[in-house]
């Protein structure tokens, strides 16, 4: 099965329409299936404490000035919308409240995704369930109760969806990255699983690839110094493309699982067995 790539620009855009548009061609050009973003209705998300607090960055000394300046809007939305079209990749974003995802409605995505911190808003939940667009679920700080219920609101609504298993660390040491839990997810809910990933480096997803998943969503970045939270966790340009690279040698490496003599193997085993006198079986 071939996996379904997401080039996960989330704010790594840091609010500029004209990065987004350099992400987006770093991920059409690696040969990812989709890019992701992140909204938020900010005043929504934050409580006006968290928001009223010093912090310095580009756009002022608030956190509610950085909050802000990471967020695009309707303008900024279209134009991706557009750009997207025009390069022949897809888009869809996660969606941190209601309001967002009512604005993400307006788009005709294919896709929607819950992320790992969304997963105990359970009206958020059943508002993206029933839109029945196929859902990636990312499980990070989740236990087996918290996904069983976000598994049910979906089989409820008959909303297509595929788990993707996810530990929110920022970076994922390669201990913590669990990745057994990868067949106990498809054992468990009977669904497909993917891997979303955050750790340094792209050995662990190839791993992950190994393991059957589905999906992979891995955060991009044109330069990983570039300010944000997220950058350091991100793969750059040249390193995504490698990664991509190598999936889809995985993919045709994995094969179908049946031990049989292959055709190519047959000359050879003439070769180098034809010293042998082969017993009979009568």
């Amino acid at each position: 099965m071939r996996i379904f790539v997401i080039a996960e620009i989330g704010i790594n855009h840091n609010g500029s329409v004209e990065i987004a548009k350099q992400l987006i061609d770093v991920a059409k050009v690696a040969g990812a299936d989709a890019v992701k973003f992140q909204k938020r209705t900010v005043e929504k998300v934050y409580s006006k404490e968290e928001l009223d607090k010093p912090r310095e960055s580009p756009w002022g000394t608030t956190t509610r000035e950085q909050k802000l300046g990471l967020e695009l809007g309707r303008a900024a939305y279209d134009e991706i919308d557009r750009y997207c079209r025009e390069k022949g990749i897809e888009w869809f974003a996660s969606a941190w409240d209601r309001e967002s995802q009512a604005f993400l409605h307006q788009y005709n995505l294919k896709h929607n995704k819950v992320a790992s911190a969304m997963m105990p808003d359970l009206e958020l939940l059943r508002q993206v369930a029933a839109e029945r667009k196929h859902t990636f679920i990312s499980t990070g700080m989740c236990d087996l109760e918290m996904v069983d219920r976000a598994v049910e609101i979906f089989k409820k609504a008959n909303c297509p969806f595929e788990l993707m298993h996810c530990v929110s660390t920022y970076p994922t040491n390669d201990e913590d990255a669990n990745l057994n839990c990868i067949p106990l997810l498809r054992d468990r809910y009977r669904c497909d699983v993917g891997y979303s990933g955050h750790e340094g480096g792209i050995a662990v997803s190839y791993a992950a690839a190994a393991l059957g998943i589905t999906s992979l969503e891995r955060h991009i970045t044109l330069d990983r110094a570039m300010y944000g939270s997220d950058q350091a966790v991100s793969l750059e340009p040249a390193t995504f493309v490698q990664m991509i690279g190598g999936l889809r040698k995985i993919e045709k490496a994995m094969g179908d699982g049946v031990k049989k003599m292959q055709e190519k193997e047959v000359p050879i085993a003439k070769k180098l067995r034809s010293h042998i006198r082969l017993e009979s079986h009568e």
